[in-house]
């Protein structure tokens, strides 16, 4: 089963006279997941999707995880500075590992990791084929 993890490049961003400046936070964060991506060992189980806006700016940085038949889960407010972009990122794959064993995509409060403790934004059911 193909799993799907979703990261808003727009996030966190600069704005000057209606155009970007600069690098996103969505785009520093996706990068580091990218290249802690390429030594994990699931990487074939998880796609790395950049998207343009997950309409969540209020809660920037946000990150979905996406498979079908499962939960779908809607994480904001992940720290992206500095100090906490590494341990953020590693964070998103270790619950992306948790999502990925569990057969219906529910992810315990207890099991996430501390970034995504707190950031749910939304559990989003499975689609049901009609």
């Amino acid at each position: 089963m193909t799993h799907s993890l979703l990261v808003c490049t727009t996030c966190a961003s600069t704005w000057q006279n209606g155009k970007k400046v600069g690098v996103s936070g969505g785009e520093m964060l996706l990068k580091e997941i990218s290249q802690l991506h390429q030594d994990w060992d699931r990487r074939s189980q998880f796609a790395i999707r950049p998207v343009s806006c997950m309409s969540a700016c209020s809660h920037a940085c946000v990150v979905t995880f996406a498979s079908e038949g499962k939960y779908s889960y809607l994480f904001g407010d992940l720290p992206i500075d500095n100090d906490n972009i590494l341990n953020t990122a590693s964070a998103i794959l270790s619950c992306a590992e948790i999502y990925s064993d569990r057969a219906d995509g529910m992810l315990a409060w207890k099991e996430r990791p501390e970034p995504l403790k707190s950031g749910v934004i939304a559990r989003i059911p499975p689609l049901q084929d009609s």
